[in-house]
């Protein structure tokens, strides 16, 4: 059997302000840092495997900060790069909102349908990440393997994973530097916690942010 540890980011500036992140190059916060490092001793209590990345650097600092518990070393992969927003990358929640007003309300109301312009759509993220996972999980047969990745890509993820469709993208909630774990066999996944955030105690007094 084997563990499948998903793991998003620490926070950013863009994810305080709420600006659409994507492929941007977006440094971890001051708090970010410190989730990082909440994130790493909570896992560091635990035997871990292997550690996957995105490749960017939000994500792979948070990654390094685990690996750095373990004597591992990250593995960077493009199949869990952040979401592609397009011509939203960079711009403010109020923004979108107001420029991309009718692609925004199908945004909210029907994920599954939207492409960005000039980026990607769910569908796109579950082709190159699910297979991803399900494929590195299986070939491990036993341990516990960590993916760190992006709020969007996790969503994605684990709707896959349960077996719902993308159109459930917005019942899904994952904070920065949350976990969430799934029991798998080669086949199933199961669930076993969801957007667990237990370890960032110290930080609660910020807001935690799905965005």
């Amino acid at each position: 059997m084997i563990e499948i540890i998903l793991a998003r980011h620490g926070e950013t500036e863009w994810n305080k302000g709420e600006i659409f992140r994507g492929r941007a190059e977006v440094g971890l916060n001051e708090t970010g840092l410190r989730q990082a490092a909440l994130l790493a001793e909570c896992l560091g209590q635990e035997k871990i495997d292997i550690i996957y990345s995105s490749p960017l650097q939000r994500a792979v600092k948070t990654a390094e900060a685990i690996a750095s518990r373990h004597g591992l070393k990250v593995s960077a992969v493009e199949n869990l790069i952040d979401f592609d927003y397009g011509e939203w990358q960079g711009m403010t929640h109020p923004e979108v909102k107001e420029k991309y007003a009718g692609l925004y309300r199908d945004w909210l109301d029907t994920p599954e349908r939207v492409k960005m312009p000039g980026g990607e759509s769910l569908k796109n993220v579950r082709e190159r990440v699910v297979p991803f996972v399900k494929d590195t999980a299986a070939g491990c047969g036993e341990g516990k393997i960590v993916f760190v990745s992006h709020r969007v890509v996790l969503k994605v993820l684990i709707c896959a994973l349960l077996g719902l469709g993308d159109s459930c993208f917005w019942n899904i909630r994952m904070d920065t530097a949350a976990l969430t774990r799934f029991t798998f066999n080669g086949n199933k996944a199961v669930l076993a916690s969801h957007n667990d955030t237990c370890h960032l105690k110290s930080c609660m007094m910020e807001k935690l942010n799905d965005f």
